[in-house]
Formats: C-alpha cells, structure tokens, sequence
C-alpha cells in the first residue's frame, strides 16, 4: 500500500532543495508535475487507445512483433510464475502485447497495466514504462517511487528496445503484483529484462538485414549487442546501438557504406573483423563436413564468391575437406 501521505512526499520533494531532491527520481517526479501538469493524487485509470488505433500500432510494428513474441513467452516462463506480468510498449508507451497468469489478470487489469493503455511520463508521470522511454535507459520503479499514489502498489522493472537505426523502438516491462518483492529478486528480474531486451535487438537487427553477414564486433560490454551488418563487397551498411557508438558510426539513421576493414582498423595479421569472418567461414564449412557447396548456401553467398573469401582469409584447400 501507498503510505497515506504520499502526494505530500512528492510535493515536498519536488519543491525541496536537498540531495534527494537532485536525483533522477526527484527529476522525474518534477517533469511529471511542472512538464506534464499531473497531480500525484489524481485516481483516474489510464486512458486506452481504441482497438482500431491499437490495430494500427500493431501493423506498423508488425516485424518487430514477430521477433518480440518467443522472447516475451522464454521471459514469462522465468517470471510469471512470481506474479509478474511481461509487457510490449511502442516508443510512445502504448501497451502492445502482454503475456501474465489468468489469476493476476483481474489485479493487473485493475491497475491499466493491459493492451491498449497508455504509460508514457507525459500520462502516467514518473512509472517503468514512461521513465525508461523519457530517459533513454533501464530502470526500476519499485512501488512507491511511483509519480502518481494509485500506482505505488506494483513495482515495474523496464529496458528500451533500439531498432536497427539506432533508435528507440519499444521498451520491456516486466511487473509485479507482490508486496512481498524483496529488492533483490527485483534486481534479479531487472537483469533478465535488460538480458531479454538486448537479445530482443540483436533478432531485430539480423531480421532487418537478411541479406547481409551479421558479424559480432569486438568488445567490452558482453550485455550489449555489438552487431554489424555486412555486405558481398565487405562494407558495412548497418550496425546496432552499441557498435554504432563503439565505431563512432552515428547515434542514429542510415549509416553510409563503409568498408569493414577501415571500421575495425587493421593490424599484423587478420583484422578482428576479418578473424570473425574466418571463423564464420570455418565453422559452415565444418557443419557442410568440408562442402563448400553447402557451407557457401548457408551462408547465403556463391560458392565462387566463398572460395574468392577462402583465399583471401587464408583458408586453403588443406584446411578442409573438399568434394
């Protein structure tokens, strides 16, 4: 439950001037009052979008849907059973899809956390949902960090998706009914949405190239999906959030081609990129059991474009068995 003075809390610490004032809640909280013009205290539901406008939403992200919807049923297979309910935003906050146990869906229905309803900061003030998409990163809002008093029962734990442009595309949201939620299982989820929606990008990003050689890039963050995309001439045309600012390739928009090589620097040797590709081309090869023929089909190139490849990153004809 709320404590009973809750809207005094927010209002006394929007207009404070101490520490806790200052930080990212309190910020939230005071664009949810002075930006947004809402009352912490205000008990409307959430308003909903028309099924017919909902449908539009749905056929504009259709794609992403389809990559979202086996990701969301792994998610809720580790959480539903806590009382947790898994949701789909788009970019502007508006519940697309939701996956939650038939005997939670009355709480979580009560509460608007359901297909149709809109959760952006701008309608709901500071919340997971709204919070994540407003400041372009994971959060928790745990109960009553929540901006407005009717939502301090539930604790949403949230990630942004970017798409293959480097922008922001939908959040994961994962909620929860308990009251008994301990900091460190909600840590816990927090982690697994973070993990989900990363790998929610990187499906994306290799659906939205399905052309090209999707590459792991090197680097420091094993969280992030650091993909590029990657054509038959060797130069790269896309690449995901991470990489675009690993490589300085720009936040957003069409990246313009530029060869790998140049990208990923070269050194003695194979580039890093380059001993990606060799393993690439090893490992197809060895699943073909040495069939260039097979290998070059599952990698979606000729095979005398393959062999062109072999040679230049020195796989030769001793290294596999060839028919």
């Amino acid at each position: 439950m709320a404590r009973p003075n809750h809207a005094d809390t927010v209002l006394e610490t929007v207009q404070s001037r101490s520490a806790a004032a200052s930080s990212r809640l309190a910020a939230s909280w005071r664009r949810s009052l002075i930006k947004h013009g809402l009352d912490p205290a205000q008990t409307s539901a959430p308003e909903r979008m028309t099924a017919s406008a909902l449908a539009e939403r749905h056929a504009r992200l259709e794609p992403l849907m389809m990559v979202v919807a086996p990701r969301m049923d792994q998610l809720y297979g580790l959480v539903g059973h806590s009382g947790c309910s898994v949701l789909l935003t788009d970019a502007e906050g508006v519940v697309l899809d939701q996956r939650c146990s038939d005997a939670d869906a009355p709480v979580f229905q009560q509460w608007g956390l359901w297909s149709g309803a809109i959760w952006s900061e701008e309608a709901e003030g500071t919340n997971g949902i709204g919070t994540c998409l407003a400041e372009n990163r994971q959060v928790i809002i745990h109960r009553d960090e929540h901006f407005l008093s009717r939502n301090t029962a539930m604790s949403c734990m949230d990630a942004p998706i970017y798409g293959a442009d480097g922008r922001i595309i939908a959040a994961l949201d994962v909620s929860s009914a308990r009251a008994d939620q301990t900091e460190a299982f909600t840590r816990l989820i927090a982690a697994m949405v973070a993990q989900t929606a990363r790998a929610i990008e990187a499906d994306n990003f290799r659906a939205s190239f399905p052309k090209a050689r999707i590459i792991v890039a090197p680097g420091d963050r094993p969280d992030e999906a650091m993909l590029l995309a990657v054509d038959d001439d060797d130069l790269v045309v896309g690449a995901t959030r991470a990489a675009r600012r690993a490589f300085g390739l720009g936040q957003t928009g069409i990246i313009a081609p530029r060869p790998a090589s140049d990208i990923l620097g070269r050194a003695d040797g194979l580039t890093g990129f380059e001993k990606a590709e060799r393993a690439a081309v090893m490992r197809a090869l060895a699943r073909a059991e040495g069939n260039v023929s097979a290998a070059a089909r599952a990698l979606g190139v000729g095979r005398a474009t393959l062999y062109r490849r072999m040679k230049r990153l020195g796989i030769g004809e001793g290294d596999v068995s060839q028919p």
